[in-house]
């Protein structure tokens, strides 16, 4: 895109689809591959922001699902057995490795090895 057309899609661009863009840069300057192209049944490097938390019913049996979300798409990840997970919190940003699986048509990881990445924004 010539430095015009970008200066033009910056100045007509919503927040979110800048937002996204940032995420998708980070997320590749990091090495890890983007959520919308990742293939189930193979081990993937993920980095992205903590978009939201949900923790499953009392009745099933205890498991903290953190959506990451990178800019291109986004990936469930799950931790069994856990309420919650110190640090992972909405808005965290994080990187995450493990087995990519397919749950209910959304990309999932299941227990992932992650660290945590400094607090504030994208580097």
């Amino acid at each position: 895109m010539s430095a015009f057309g970008d200066l033009l899609h910056r100045l007509t661009a919503t927040r979110e689809e800048l937002d996204a863009a940032d995420e998708r840069r980070t997320s590749l300057a990091r090495g890890a591959t983007p959520c919308a192209d990742l293939a189930p049944r193979g081990r993937a490097k993920v980095t992205g922001v903590v978009a939201a938390l949900t923790y499953r019913p009392r009745g099933e049996s205890p498991a903290l699902v953190a959506r990451v979300f990178d800019g291109s798409g986004s990936i469930d990840l799950v931790f069994l057995g856990r309420r919650e997970v110190p640090g992972v919190d909405c808005g965290r940003r994080l990187v995450a490795e493990g087995m990519v699986t397919i749950e209910d048509g959304r990309r999932v990881m299941f227990n992932p090895d992650y660290h945590l990445l400094a607090k504030g924004p994208a580097a």
